[in-house]
């Protein structure tokens, strides 16, 4: 008897369901999840005969809170002076009652009779947003909220968003939105990435063509960087920029609901809008300098001049005195260092400095924008690169290339803020598989790896550890041209990121996040009108297993929408059949059952499809093989291909190379090739075994000449996978790959029942 799969399935309807499910959710449907929930028996009553008392009417959250319930709760209830006597059916918002509470801090206490938040300045904000959720969004003339004991802090101090808003403009509508998710979510920075190679989005005074030329570009790269060759571009301009005014404006918005503002003016590299408008800022101000239109990394920078500091202090005033945050962010990243070598200017610069080489003049063009920015009592942060060379004494490190940036800074007792690519904080990557997602830079960040990851590395000791500030999640642009697309790629993950960077990591809980809490939290997305990605049904995935039965027990995903299936092989959609009770199928001998299930909200948005396929079927008996050589054979293929299917194996027997990994970048010098991996694969005990590859471009993979895991044709790093049943012993193991381009990577994965997933390495593979 081969295992049993079995799926979930049961919806729920209605706010009534989610309160009862509430009972036992030790959270309270509360994201991100606060450090003490204790509930207590009853409930307190919130209607217009509520009296709203605080200890001061003018303090920025009190009006918060006031102009929540005027606009969107719809009670008017006028605000009074706590005068510290008890007032039954009360909400009392005052700063008596908060001793011991860390900084940001908050107490919330539920009665029959009275609610009470105690805490100072913005703990009493993050207090109120957790009320707010407690607060039922259909309510009528009165609200249930339940009796409750809160008390919540956040773990790290910094908890940043970052929006790029110079490959593609977003209105100054817009970013308030993008803030006001961010308050209701308990963040506190956000990380305004201003200027470009593609745009210079912010008004400038002294330098007005920082604006009328650097802020339009003509075109803009049509599809991935991958997608056509050569590449095409749409006609279409991209202008737009922020002008002073409207960065005041925006920066008090954000004010009033306790998040700074860190601007980012980059340097010495993305620098090409700006040299486009002033090309004596360069070491090649004759070149010809332009806005770019499409994406990557520029060999032109900053020429570290007189005349170029000199400017990068002017636009730094102007900035200071814009922007009251304290730190300024300096960028730092992807700086070539070619113009500076074949700059007469740069190479006498180094040796009039002493300077080791480029990176160490890059250095100095750190330390010294640092020296300017510390006069005007302010401090950087900068990506990772700003490492090379030497650190600046007083900067933080942003580390986004994975954590060793953030782990060495932190060991030189450097200010760190985690935000790696690698961790889930780049949320630009696809969330599913390529083929069902919208454009995008590539690489694959699923909701539960936002969720999972640890700003703090085990790298670090406990003192080091005090170095990491918090936490930030990243969302660039290139490919995001529109509103709609910016929340599509924030939400649900940005809610991730909220739970990473407040919740201490003890109380964190994925099923609890993703099953209990996130349900409700989407149907207020959708009943608001945001867009979002819908995950798919609680328990559906795509899989491939085997068994005699398939068991079908789901749960949706977003409070109030509905799951329909198929088992005929078509598209779910809401033609077909809702599904609303457990059902068990049968799978005769050498037959399958493939179930497909999709999640459709009450606004019609929908998820992805989920496909489920169930073989009875025996294991794949074990070949003859009694090699002991460890890896794999290969032969590497030259040419450019579109697809697996476009090459094969020589018939000279050329696959005379041993490789004992996958690692292809030594092939990568070239151009375009293919490379065939061929040998056998050690499998110890019979059962359903799982394989994934992740690949820029095309792989597949093969177990015994049946395809298993198909990840072909060109794309951005993608992974895919597949699961086969296999008898104990050697079979014959095939991976078929291609590269065209500047980039490329393969990498080969296998889950062994009982197991988590590894890499594929040559301790099971044999030739």
């Amino acid at each position: 008897m081969y295992k049993r799969i079995i799926l979930l399935l049961v919806t729920t309807v209605g706010f009534a369901a989610v309160t009862q499910a509430q009972d036992l959710n030790p959270n309270l449907g509360i994201i991100p999840a606060p450090v003490s929930v204790r509930k207590t028996s009853g409930s307190f009553v919130l209607s217009q005969e509520t009296a709203f008392l605080a200890d001061s009417v003018n303090n920025k959250a009190v009006v918060f809170f006031a102009d929540y319930l005027k606009n969107t709760a719809m009670l008017h209830i006028p605000v009074k002076h706590n005068s510290g006597q008890t007032v039954n059916n009360s909400i009392v918002l005052t700063s008596a009652g908060t001793d011991g509470l860390p900084a940001e801090g908050y107490r919330l206490t539920i009665t029959p009779t009275n609610v009470t938040i105690a805490a100072k300045g913005a703990g009493m904000f993050y207090g109120i947003q957790t009320l707010i959720q407690l607060i039922p969004a259909n309510k009528g003339a009165t609200a249930k909220l339940p009796c409750v004991q809160i008390e919540d802090y956040p773990r790290f101090g910094y908890r940043g968003l970052m929006l790029d808003v110079c490959r593609h403009f977003f209105t100054a509508e817009f970013v308030k939105k993008y803030i006001d998710l961010m308050a209701a979510y308990k963040f506190n920075t956000f990380h305004w990435h201003l200027t470009d190679d593609q745009g210079w989005r912010i008004e400038i005074k002294k330098y007005p063509k920082l604006t009328q030329i650097g802020s339009h570009r003509p075109a803009t790269l049509i599809g991935n960087y991958h997608d056509r060759t050569p590449q095409q571009f749409d006609d279409t301009p991209v202008d737009g920029y922020y002008t002073q005014d409207e960065i005041r404006d925006i920066i008090k918005y954000a004010a009033d609901r306790y998040i700074t503002i860190v601007p980012e003016i980059e340097m010495p590299g993305h620098a090409m809008a700006a040299l486009a408008s002033y090309p004596e800022l360069g070491c090649e101000p004759g070149s010809g300098y332009q806005v770019q239109s499409t994406w990557g990394v520029f060999k032109n920078v900053y020429c570290p001049s007189e005349k170029t500091f000199a400017f990068l202090e002017d636009v730094l005033t102007e900035v200071i005195d814009l922007f009251p945050s304290k730190y300024i962010h300096i960028g730092g990243d992807e700086a070539p260092k070619d113009a500076w070598k074949e700059s007469e200017f740069c190479q006498k610069l180094i040796k009039k400095l002493k300077l080791k080489d480029e990176h160490g003049l890059q250095s100095y063009f750190i330390q010294r924008i640092e020296k300017f920015v510390n006069s005007k009592g302010r401090s950087i942060i900068g990506w990772d690169e700003i490492l090379e060379g030497g650190l600046a004494p007083n900067a933080t490190v942003m580390s986004w290339r994975g954590e060793q940036g953030g782990i060495e800074a932190a060991r030189q007792n450097h200010n760190v803020i985690m935000t790696p690519g690698s961790g889930g904080m780049y949320l630009d990557a696809l969330q599913g598989k390529l083929s069902t997602e919208p454009l995008s830079i590539g690489g694959y960040t699923p909701l539960d790896k936002t969720y999972r990851y640890d700003p703090t590395p085990e790298a670090l000791t406990p003192d080091q550890k005090k170095y990491i500030l918090g936490v930030q999640g990243n969302l660039w642009t290139e490919y995001i041209a529109t509103e709609n697309k910016v929340e599509y790629m924030l939400l649900p993950r940005m809610f991730a990121v909220s739970e990473v960077a407040w919740t201490q990591l003890a109380n964190k809980d994925f099923k609890d996040f993703s099953e209990v809490r996130l349900p409700n939290h989407l149907a207020w997305l959708d009943k608001k009108g945001f867009d979002y990605r819908v995950p798919t049904a609680i328990g559906a995935k795509d899989s491939v297993g085997f068994g005699s039965t398939l068991t079908v027990n789901l749960k949706t995903s977003v409070t109030g929408a509905k799951v329909y299936y198929t088992i005929d092989g078509y598209t779910p959609r809401e033609t077909d059949i809702e599904y609303n009770l457990p059902k068990t199928y049968s799978v005769p001998t050498d037959q399958y059952r493939e179930l497909q299930t999709i999640v459709i909200t009450p606004t019609g948005k929908r998820s992805v499809v989920t496909k489920t396929v169930i073989y009875n079927k025996a294991p794949l008996p074990p070949v003859q093989f009694s090699g002991t050589t460890p890896g794999l054979r290969y032969e590497l293929i030259p040419g450019e291909y579109n697809s697996t299917n476009d090459f094969k194996m020589s018939a000279d027997g050329a696959d005379s190379l041993i490789a004992k990994s996958f690692n292809i970048n030594q092939f990568r010098k070239g151009g375009g090739f293919a490379i065939i991996y061929n040998g056998y694969v050690r499998i110890d005990n019979d059962g359903v075994y799982g394989f994934a590859t992740s690949s820029d471009d095309g792989s597949t993979l093969l177990i015994d000449n049946q395809l298993v895991v198909d990840n072909d044709g060109r794309h951005p790093i993608n992974a895919k996978s597949g699961a086969i049943a296999l008898q104990k012993g050697y079979h014959k193991f095939t991976l078929k790959y291609f590269n065209i381009g500047t980039t490329g990577s393969l990498r080969a994965f296998i889950t062994i029942p009982g197991k988590p997933t590894g890499e594929l390495g040559s301790d099971l593979l044999f030739n």
